[in-house]
Order: structure tokens, then sequence, then C-alpha cells
């Protein structure tokens, strides 16, 4: 069994789970750019596909690709810190559950050695691979934090309205950036 297959089949928090396992990601050794969330939703929980909600619609705006391109595993990666829903919380989804990327994430990213470009979306993401920074989200996504394949990006929720109105910068100075990163990694 590959670490893929193995990674799809995994149950080790099935008891912390609300709706038990089921892991969403997409993974290919020729993909080259690597979107590195959070956690599946609750739609995405139950559709099986990353991103395949209101936040992934956003997502695919801001990189100026289509579904098509970001469904193509041999393109694009799709790893989340944490590959199952964890369940509802007071004002969004839970975290992550912590044992889903010590367990999975390194072995996984090894096997694409031809990421050119990581997104970074989210605490927990910019936590895993910038773990020097220290200030938050705004400002990593601000002073575009990190090395130089790596973006930081907030994330693409429509619960993250707020947020972007009160950094209309992002819109207007990082996205023109980002699409032309995005197109260079994509080749």
């Amino acid at each position: 069994m590959t670490i893929v297959e193995q990674a799809r089949c995994c149950t080790l928090c099935s008891e912390e789970l609300p709706l038990g396992p089921r892991p969403v990601f997409q993974v290919h050794p020729d993909a080259r750019l690597l979107i590195a969330g959070q956690a599946p939703g609750l739609k995405v929980h139950q559709s099986g596909v990353p991103f395949d909600d209101a936040s992934g619609d956003r997502l695919r705006s801001w990189l100026g690709i289509d579904r098509k391109t970001f469904y193509d595993a041999r393109s694009v990666a799709i790893l989340p810190m944490g590959f199952c829903y964890p369940g509802k919380g007071k004002s969004g989804d839970l975290p992550p559950l912590k044992i889903c990327a010590p367990t999975w994430r390194q072995t996984l990213l090894d096997a694409m050695p031809n990421i050119q470009l990581v997104l970074v979306i989210g605490q927990y993401a910019l936590n895993w691979h910038v773990p020097d920074f220290t200030g938050n989200l705004t400002e990593a996504v601000k002073q575009r934090v990190g090395p130089e394949r790596v973006l930081v990006l907030p994330h693409p929720s429509p619960r993250n309205n707020i947020w972007l109105k009160k950094n209309a910068w992002f819109e207007q100075e990082h996205l023109p950036a980002l699409r032309c990163r995005v197109e260079a990694a994509l080749g």
C-alpha cells in the first residue's frame, strides 16, 4: 500500500471526529502548486472533494484558475493540516486535529518533489510552513513572510468577508502578484 493509500484509509482519530474519518486531500508526484489549508469543512466532508464549497470558488478566483486546472492533481496538490472534518466550534469549524500533520504531512510533502509554489492558508498551515514567524496571519500576508516559494493567504471563506473589507490592499496589491506566481508555477 502506498503512503497516499495509507493516508486515505487513516482512522487514527476516528473517536474524536463527530462524523467519522473521511480524509480529503489531493496529491501527485508531478504537482507544481501546493495549497496548504487547515481542514475540510462540512460540505467538503460530505462531497469528498477539497475546496468544493464557497471557499473553493473564491480561492480559484483569487488564483485565476478554473476548476479543471484546480482539480488536476498533476498540477495542484491540496494538503490540509488535518485531512478530516474536525467538527463545529463556537465561531466556525474546530481546528485540525493535532495528530494528522505530524503523522502524514512530511512524508506526503516529500513525495511531491516538483512543488514550485506553496500557498499557505490559515494560521495552522502558517505555523507549519513558516515556523519562525511570530506575528499573526494578517502580518504574514502583508509582509509576504516565508521562504521564496511560500505565499501566505487569508482564508477564502465567506466568514472572512470582514477581514477582506478591512484589508482591501490584499485584493488590490496581492492578487495580481499571486496570479502571476501561480501561472509561473503551473508553467
